[in-house]
């Protein structure tokens, strides 16, 4: 039986993480397992891009769960910035600190001055942390949602795995963390810090590995139903919609159906689940005005 953990050094190839990988239930294709151990192997952030819902930060996660490993999140977001990503100083507890020392008749100025800047009044943020943390998992996710600023922050901490805190010094990383970088490719991310990262492009699962997901994630459903879920996903994809449902959602309009009892998918369970998978008004009435959950998906 395969160990529930295991070190980045007994990994020693593509095939070998991807059984491991299927041991978490992640089922990853031939190209997911190569570039993620060649990330492990090199010592490079993974970029992962993608549309929402490919199984991108899952497979952080599940890297995480591999190595034993904590997963630290950083979820960008517009107006991002250096204090919120990498570190902040503890100010209510630097006042309480010169208070005490006030009313201790503390009178060396500069003595209590470097006092108040050190590291047990720094909050590390996600990257400070992961840069302390051994081993760690750094996932940076949805980078695309974050301004142009903040990318050269990123870039500075990726190239070398160091923070400068001017009070302090440097931090460096004893071991730096395994990186994984997200997007959903809402807009293009620099060059400069694509050409740190190796570079991955996740598709939506086919239709047999889309099957295989549904049924190992929820292992009470029936071989038809995996089948009729997938096979309408894939139909909805090529249907021009704003939001293509990812396998997160079919995932969960699978578990809907499931709870609902379903063996099958017919239409009228279909349309009464159909905000289970597509979030969005203007899709669910793409997909009923193309007949899209009919046994024949429209076609006949």
């Amino acid at each position: 039986m395969l160990r529930r953990t295991t070190t980045i050094a007994e990994i020693d190839t593509p095939a070998r993480l991807a059984e491991l990988l299927d041991h978490h239930d992640y089922l990853a294709d031939e190209g997911v397992a190569t570039a993620a151990y060649l990330a492990l192997k090199m010592g490079r952030p993974l970029f992962l891009e993608g549309e929402a819902g490919v199984g991108k930060t899952e497979l952080a996660k599940t890297l995480a769960a591999i190595l034993d490993a904590p997963l630290i999140r950083l979820q960008c977001h517009e107006g991002l910035d250096a204090a919120q990503a990498m570190y902040d100083w503890d100010f209510p507890r630097q006042l309480l600190h010169l208070k005490a020392a006030e009313a201790a008749g503390v009178a060396d100025v500069a003595a209590l001055e470097a006092e108040i800047y050190d590291r047990r009044f720094l909050i590390a943020r996600p990257l400070l942390r992961a840069l302390e943390t051994q081993p760690a998992v750094l996932l940076v996710d949805e980078i695309d949602r974050a301004d142009d600023e903040f990318e050269a922050f990123l870039l500075e901490v990726l190239s070398d795995f160091t923070i400068s805190v001017p009070e302090i010094g440097t931090i460096r990383a004893e071991t730096p963390p395994v990186v994984v970088l997200t997007s959903n490719r809402t807009r293009e991310v620099h060059d400069a810090l694509k050409r740190r990262c190796l570079y991955h492009w996740l598709e939506h699962p086919g239709f047999d590995r889309e099957v295989a997901i549904l049924r190992r994630r929820l292992p009470g459903c029936a071989e038809r139903l995996a089948a009729d879920v997938a096979r309408t996903a894939g139909r909805m994809r090529t249907a021009g919609l704003l939001k293509p449902p990812g396998i997160a959602e079919t995932l969960d309009w699978t578990e809907a159906l499931l709870t609902l009892g379903a063996a099958e998918l017919d239409p009228a369970l279909a349309a009464a689940t159909l905000g289970a998978v597509l979030k969005h008004r203007e899709d669910q009435e793409t997909v009923r005005a193309l007949g899209l959950l009919t046994p024949d998906g429209g076609h006949g």
